[in-house]
């Protein structure tokens, strides 16, 4: 089993939105977060991952990290409706 670790930070309590797209042995699901804060964290398993994240707080950062084994990748975003699309295969 393949796990997608994310990771997200910047500025505590900077809230956000996010859709994640998560793709495991030809199937794929839908975790929806509608109202989230930071610091959090998720795992899901799967092969894929794909997915929006919206910053809602004005005046702060956010950092999106993704993990998939030896695989990383990290965006960032500042002010309220800042959009990141990140994916991982």
């Amino acid at each position: 089993m393949t796990q997608i670790h994310i990771t997200m930070s910047g500025s505590p309590g900077a809230e956000f939105s996010a859709h994640w797209r998560i793709t495991h042995e030809g199937e794929t699901t839908e975790h929806v977060e509608e109202s989230g804060t930071v610091p959090a964290e998720y795992t899901f398993t799967g092969t894929e991952l794909e997915g929006t994240v919206k910053l809602l707080s004005d005046d702060e950062r956010l950092e999106v990290g993704i993990q998939k084994g030896s695989n990383r990748s990290t965006s960032s975003t500042q002010g309220a409706g800042g959009t990141l699309t990140v994916s991982i295969r």
